[in-house]
C-alpha cells in the first residue's frame, strides 16, 4: 500500500508499505477475504460452483460435502461425518475458527428438528420485529392483507417514514422463511418514498398476522422424489395507480418448496394471457437456474422440470408460439 499522507519516510518516499492483513473497512478487504478463503478451499479439494459463488462442493467417491459461505460465517453439511471433521480440522490450521456444531442458529435461521424433517423459523427475529414497532401486544389476525382493498395514494403523509422503512426493511429478510408473507410485503415495498398513514395501517395488518404466526417457518422434509416443478400465477392490472400486473411463482424440489417470488411486473399488460406469459417467462429462468445448480452437485435426476400455470391462453402460446396483434 502507497505510505499514508502524513506518515511519509522523509528518506525513503518511493517506498511502500508491506500489508500484513487485510483490514475491516479497507475497499479491498471483502475481495482480499474471499480470495484467500477461495484459494484455500481450492487447494483443499473443493470445488466453487459456478452457479452461486458462494457455494464450495466437495465429493470423493459417495460422500459429499456442502461449505456455504455469507461473509465470514460458514456452514457446512454433508453425507459423511468423518469427511466433514476431516476438512474441519484442515479450515483450522489455517483459520481462525469455532465449531458451534449442527446449526441451530445461522444467520437469524433457528433450524428445530420436527417429527418426520426440520423446521426453518425466524421466531426470534418476529419478536425482535414486534419490539420495535411497538405492538408485542397487538391482537392477532388470521390473513396479512385483504387482497380486495385497493392501495391508492393518499393525501395524509405518514409522520414517519423513516420508522415505515426501517420495519419494511425487516419484513423483507423474513420472507426467507415465511413465503406466505412475500405479496404482502412486495406491496408495502412499493411504497417506501412516500408512505401514508393508509400504509402504515397496511403494514400494522402485516404486524398482527405475524403475532398470530410466530410458530411459522419453512418446514423441510425427506422426499422420494427428486422432480422438479413449479407454479406460476399473474394477475392483470391489478395495481390501481400504474396498472402493472403482480406476478408470482413457487418453485418445489420434490414436496419441499426451495424457492418462491411475488413481485410487480415491470411492464404493462394489455391482456390476461400476456401477463401470464410474463409470469411463466420468470419462473422459467429460476427454474433454468436450480436445474444448472442441480447439474453442478451432481442431484439432477435429468429429467425435464413442469412449469403449471391456470392460463389456457398462456399455456397454448408456450406450446405454439404463435405470432399475432395481441402476441407481438
Amino acid at each position: 500500500m502507497k505510505q499514508p499522507p502524513g506518515y511519509e519516510d522523509p528518506t525513503h518516499l518511493g517506498h511502500v508499505c508491506h500489508l500484513q492483513r487485510s483490514l475491516y473497512g479497507l475497499k479491498q478487504a471483502p475481495r482480499a477475504w474471499f480470495k484467500r478463503l477461495h484459494d484455500f478451499l481450492i487447494s483443499a479439494g473443493f470445488n466453487s460452483s459456478k452457479t452461486d459463488v458462494s457455494l464450495f462442493h466437495y465429493t470423493t467417491g459417495e460422500s459429499k460435502v456442502f461449505l456455504l459461505v455469507y461473509v465470514d460465517d460458514i456452514i457446512m453439511l454433508g453425507n459423511d461425518v468423518v469427511l466433514i471433521d476431516t476438512l474441519l480440522k484442515q479450515l483450522s490450521t489455517t483459520f481462525k475458527i469455532r465449531d458451534l456444531g449442527e446449526p441451530g442458529f445461522f444467520l437469524g435461521i433457528e433450524t428445530l428438528k420436527v417429527p418426520g424433517g426440520m423446521l426453518l423459523t425466524q421466531r426470534r427475529y418476529m419478536g425482535d420485529i414486534l419490539i420495535r414497532a411497538g405492538m408485542v401486544d397487538c391482537k392477532p389476525l388470521a390473513t396479512p392483507a385483504s387482497v380486495t382493498q385497493a392501495v391508492s395514494p393518499s393525501t395524509h403523509p405518514y409522520e414517519n417514514p423513516t420508522q415505515y422503512r426501517r420495519i419494511v426493511g425487516a419484513l423483507q429478510y423474513l420472507t426467507i422463511t415465511r413465503p406466505d408473507l412475500s405479496f404482502a410485503v412486495n406491496r408495502l415495498c412499493q411504497f417506501m418514498h412516500s408512505p401514508t398513514d393508509d400504509h402504515w395501517g397496511l403494514l400494522k395488518r402485516v404486524l398482527r398476522y405475524i403475532k398470530g404466526t410466530l410458530d411459522y417457518g419453512l418446514r423441510l422434509t425427506p422426499s422420494s422424489s427428486m422432480a422438479l416443478h413449479a407454479f406460476s400465477d399473474s394477475d392483470w392490472a391489478g395495481c390501481p395507480i400504474d396498472r402493472k400486473s403482480t406476478s408470482g411463482y413457487a418453485v418445489f424440489l420434490g414436496s419441499n418448496l426451495i424457492s418462491w417470488l411475488s413481485r410487480k411486473q415491470r411492464a404493462v399488460a394489455r391482456s390476461s394471457t400476456e401477463a401470464e406469459y410474463k409470469a411463466l417467462a420468470d419462473v422459467s429462468a429460476e427454474v433454468t437456474w436450480v436445474v444448472s445448480l442441480l447439474q453442478e452437485l451432481g442431484l439432477h435426476t435429468g429429467q425435464p422440470a413442469t412449469l403449471w400455470c391456470d392460463n389456457l391462453g398462456a399455456t397454448y402460446l408456450c406450446a405454439n408460439p404463435v405470432f399475432h396483434a395481441r402476441t407481438k
